[in-house]
């Protein structure tokens, strides 16, 4: 690789996390390239910081036109395609968490629900049915989170995960309220 050190180790490293996050480790090192570079970058100059083959570049832009991660550019009088990544890093954030919902959740819920509604036939379908249950109840809490969250503004969101364990905190207090509540209140059924 012909770039300078801090930025290789970057690109290294984003590679190798992306293969375990289930995509090629070079559409995870173009990625990492297109996200710290300054401007757009081309297809050759990808290629060519990297030392890969300008089809193995084609192909993993293709990918990550796919996911929505890079945005084409053009520049007057050049009639090559440029590429770069959005700016806001939260964008990033919700358009990964979109695309992996599409890809992975989505069919989960629909294969769930199209097995939920078949008639079990002995009694360890009836056990499995009711795990899977279970696990489709859990993937729609998280789905119906997921949609309430994604819908928040950005400074919202960034507020809502900097509280981290805080949140427990709050939830606890409001119990302690609601408990307070309830132990104010007459019991009717301790007039005589």
């Amino acid at each position: 690789m012909n770039l300078p050190p801090l930025v290789q180790s970057f690109v290294l490293h984003f590679g190798e996390m992306g293969s375990r996050w289930g995509i090629n480790r070079t559409v995870g090192q173009i990625y990492a390239l297109l996200y710290v570079s300054p401007a757009p970058i081309c297809a050759e100059e990808i290629a060519d910081a990297l030392a890969i083959s300008r089809s193995n570049v084609s192909m993993s832009l293709r990918e990550l036109q796919a996911w929505n991660l890079v945005l084409l550019k053009h520049k007057p009088d050049d009639r090559r395609d440029f590429f770069t990544t959005p700016d806001d890093v939260w964008l990033i954030l919700r358009t990964l968490a979109e695309e992996r919902k599409k890809r992975e959740v989505d069919p989960t819920l629909s294969v769930l629900r199209e097995i939920l509604m078949q008639r079990p036939a002995s009694e360890a379908e009836r056990h499995a049915q009711a795990r899977m249950s279970e696990m489709h109840t859990l993937i729609e809490q998280l789905t119906h989170w997921y949609e309430d969250v994604k819908q928040l503004e950005t400074e919202r969101l960034a507020t809502l995960l900097s509280l981290g364990a805080k949140v427990t905190k709050l939830l606890e207090a409001k119990d302690r309220v609601i408990s307070l509540g309830r132990s104010r209140r007459p019991n009717p059924a301790n007039k005589s």
